[in-house]
C-alpha cells in the first residue's frame, strides 16, 4: 500500500489511493482536511478524528459527529463542498482526503497539498480504504484500529451470512431504500446499500437501477410493491410527500413496514464505518425470528466505545437508532 520516498518532509511515504494514484505524503499526517462527508467516520474509527483541521461537515447536519468528536468545532468549516486552497495552506494542512472524481482536487494539488481520492462501494473496498487511511495517519495505533475494525466487520458479516445464506427467494422480503422523497430518489445496484440489503436477507426492488440516489417516479414504486421501505434519516415522511396518495396503496405502508434508518456519527445506511451496525440492524428488521438475540442498543453502545472512544448511554443509543439528534 505504501513505501518510503524522498520528499520535502523529514520523512515521507508513497500511498496508493482508491483511484489508483500514487501520492507522496508525510510519514504521519497530523493536519488533515477531509473533503468527503463519509470519510470522517473512518478517521474517527482510527482514533484520528482530532487531526481533522478542515471539514465539509456541519453540526446542524451531523450533530452526533460533533458530539462524539467535539474537536471538529475548532476545524475550518466550509459553506459548500470544497475548501479554499489558500485557507488550507494557511492552516498548514498535510493532506486532503476527497471523494473519487472530486473536481476540487486539482486546485488542492496546484497549491502543493497531497490529495487522496477515496472510494468504496462494498465491504472489501471499505476495508481497503480504512487501511489506506491508517497508512496516511501513520501511527501503529491507527493500523491496529483499522485491523480491529475490519476483523469486527467480518465477524458481523459472517454471523449474518450464516443465518441468511440459506433463505429462499420467497423468504427474502423485498426492500426499497429511499434516499429522498422530494425529489424521489432511491439506491439501486452496485452500491453499499444494495450490498447490505442482500446480506441482511432482503431483495432490493430497485436492483434494475444502477447507482446511488437515482430519481424515479412514484408509479415505479407502486409497480415494485416493496415489502419494506427504509427511509434515509433526512428523507422526510411519506405523509408529507407529494405522492402520499400513491404511497398509501403500497403493501409496506399497509403492513406498517416503513422505517427510518438509524443515523449517528454518519447515516448508518451510507458510506461510513457504522455500516457494521447497519447490517445487524437491517438483519434484525427483516428477519426478527432469526436475530431475536441481537440487542441493537447494546451493540451500538459497544461499537461507539470500541471504535469512537465514546461512552453512549442507553438513551443516546436509542436516539441514534431512531435517527434522532442528541439532547
Amino acid at each position: 500500500m505504501f513505501s518510503l520516498s524522498v520528499s520535502p518532509w523529514a520523512a515521507a511515504q508513497t500511498v496508493t489511493d482508491d483511484a489508483g494514484h500514487q501520492v507522496t505524503v508525510p510519514a504521519s499526517a497530523h493536519r488533515i482536511a477531509d473533503g468527503w462527508f463519509a470519510h470522517h467516520s473512518l478517521l474517527m474509527t482510527l482514533g484520528a478524528g482530532d487531526r481533522i483541521v478542515a471539514t465539509v461537515n456541519h453540526p446542524k447536519d451531523r450533530p452526533w459527529m460533533f458530539k462524539v468528536q467535539p474537536s471538529l468545532y475548532k476545524a475550518l468549516q466550509t459553506p459548500g463542498h470544497e475548501f479554499s486552497s489558500e485557507a488550507l495552506v494557511l492552516r498548514h494542512v498535510d493532506v486532503v482526503f476527497v471523494s473519487k472524481n472530486d473536481p476540487a482536487a486539482q486546485s488542492y494539488r496546484q497549491a502543493g497539498i497531497p490529495v487522496l481520492m477515496m472510494n468504496f462501494d462494498d465491504f472489501p473496498s471499505m476495508e481497503r480504504s480504512l487501511l489506506t487511511t491508517a497508512a496516511v495517519v501513520g501511527t501503529p495505533q491507527a493500523r491496529q484500529r483499522a485491523e480491529a475494525y475490519n476483523h469486527y466487520l467480518n465477524q458481523q458479516i459472517a454471523m449474518i451470512s450464516q443465518k441468511t445464506r440459506g433463505l429462499s427467494q420467497q423468504q427474502r422480503p423485498t426492500v426499497l431504500h429511499i434516499q429522498s422523497l422530494k425529489p424521489l430518489k432511491v439506491d439501486g445496484r452496485n452500491t453499499l446499500i444494495d450490498t447490505w440489503i442482500r446480506l441482511a436477507g432482503g431483495r432490493n426492488v430497485a436492483a434494475t437501477v444502477d447507482g446511488n440516489m437515482k430519481e424515479i417516479t412514484p408509479e415505479q414504486v407502486l409497480a415494485w410493491q416493496p415489502d419494506y421501505i427504509i427511509l434515509d434519516a433526512s428523507a422526510g415522511t411519506l405523509e408529507q410527500s407529494p405522492f402520499q396518495g400513491i404511497f398509501s396503496q403500497l403493501r409496506a405502508v399497509k403492513q406498517h413496514h416503513v422505517v427510518r434508518n438509524p443515523s449517528g456519527v454518519f447515516p448508518w445506511d451510507r458510506y461510513g464505518t457504522e455500516t457494521a451496525l447497519q447490517i445487524q440492524w437491517a438483519a434484525r428488521l427483516l428477519h426478527p425470528a432469526l436475530f431475536r438475540e441481537l440487542d441493537m442498543v447494546r451493540q451500538t453502545r459497544d461499537f461507539y466505545q470500541q471504535f469512537f472512544d465514546y461512552p453512549l448511554t442507553d438513551d443516546q443509543a436509542k436516539r441514534i437508532l431512531a435517527a434522532l439528534p442528541p439532547q
